[in-house]
């Protein structure tokens, strides 16, 4: 098989870490006045944190701390909860080693700062898995910009058409599809049928059903 390029998203495709970016969040705006409901939260699922937080301070801006503040304490947060309560996704050890053994070569394209990426690497035994890791705070914009996405596929050396990303949020799938490679969305239960996945190539339940969706790309 020619070389392929598989690039996994880590928030909610290899680690359930949605749930606490939304706590995290809900506790940092509330300190500084701003109440948001885990809906609102969701709203900006896959952005980078900076880019989140001024979403919601130009809708709502609020005194005292600078957004930088506050990014950097909902990260501060994040990371803690990473190391407590931090589980991986249904399949997660064994669809990678299903994608190494067919020959796909594997990087990370995250919207998470890197040492936070590191972190969830090294709690899951992961930090050899990948050839490439990136993340997106070293890029002008963050997803759904594809700059995160064409930059690990250029560490690759594979040209993004040659490559399916992983995603779970709407601004993933922009960004991947924006950078011109097929996309396999694995959307959480409760935004399974939303529609805008419709631009994603396949819609999985999980990792698990990972290696079926494989075939299909190594066949096309």
């Amino acid at each position: 098989m020619p070389t392929r390029g598989l690039l996994f998203d880590m928030d909610g495709v290899l680690i359930d870490s949605e749930p606490l970016w939304r706590r995290a969040e809900i506790e940092s705006f509330a300190e500084v006045g701003l109440v948001l409901s885990d809906a609102d939260c969701r709203q900006t699922q896959g952005l980078r944190i900076d880019e989140a937080v001024s979403y919601w301070f130009h809708r709502t801006p609020w005194p005292g701390p600078s957004c930088d503040a506050v990014s950097e304490t909902i990260v501060e947060r994040v990371a803690a909860l990473v190391q407590s309560e931090g589980e991986p996704m249904a399949g997660v050890h064994e669809s990678i080693l299903a994608a190494t053994r067919r020959g796909w070569r594997l990087g990370l394209a995250s919207s998470s700062p890197r040492f936070l990426i590191d972190s969830v690497l090294d709690r899951f035994g992961l930090r050899d898995a990948f050839e490439a890791v990136h993340s997106a705070e070293h890029e002008s914009f963050g997803k759904p910009h594809p700059a995160v996405y064409l930059s690990t596929a250029a560490a690759l050396q594979i040209t993004p058409q040659r490559c399916v990303a992983i995603e779970d949020s709407i601004n993933g799938v922009i960004s991947a599809v924006a950078a011109q490679m097929a996309c396999i969305a694995i959307p959480a239960p409760e935004s399974r049928e939303d529609p805008r996945f419709a631009i994603a190539s396949r819609r999985l339940a999980s990792l698990e059903a990972l290696g079926e969706a494989l075939e299909e790309f190594e066949s096309a």
